[in-house]
């Protein structure tokens, strides 16, 4: 505590700030669990289909709904599982944002696992949440169980509450 007391907060913080970015951080993601079970909504100017492949191609104002989340970007590609009963994947790109709750991030790509709940999102990942700011190289969204992990330069800004 006497580091406390010595440097104060802004101390405590900037020891705390050089952890997240030297090991990665853990962090909450979303209002409340998202379930990957639930239908998954897709909205966008154009789609291109390719039956030999199994995939869709959605591109210009791209805007996926499942229960509370939304992903947004300029493309999306669709993945079918092989035995065509429903998706497997989604990957997005092109200024992707991902919002859940009051929660929101952004990145350049990010690639949804439906089966396993999880998205990953890459290149420049900022994560929002009320008056805090996280941002990586990667953050992995654990949507069942309402988790995040962020790795890769993870930076964030501490409010004190202080002015």
């Amino acid at each position: 505590m006497k580091l406390f007391r010595v440097f104060g907060f802004p101390a405590l913080a900037a020891v705390f700030a050089t952890s997240l970015w030297a090991q990665g951080a853990q962090v909450a993601f979303g209002s409340l669990q998202s379930s990957s079970d639930l239908p998954v909504e897709v909205a966008a100017e154009n789609l291109s289909v390719d039956q030999s492949t199994g995939t869709a191609v959605f591109t210009d104002n791209v805007v996926i709904s499942q229960g509370e989340m939304r992903l947004s970007a300029a493309r999306v590609l669709v993945v079918y599982r092989e035995d065509t009963s429903g998706i497997a994947r989604l990957e997005a790109s092109g200024g992707v944002t991902l919002v859940s709750g009051a929660d929101a991030a952004e990145s350049e790509k990010a690639d949804y696992d439906i089966d396993n709940g999880t998205i990953v999102m890459t290149g420049n990942v900022l994560l929002v949440q009320g008056p805090s700011t996280l941002s990586s190289d990667r953050m992995t969204v654990e949507l069942n169980a309402g988790t995040a992990r962020m790795e890769g330069k993870v930076r964030t800004v501490l409010q004190t509450g202080e002015r």
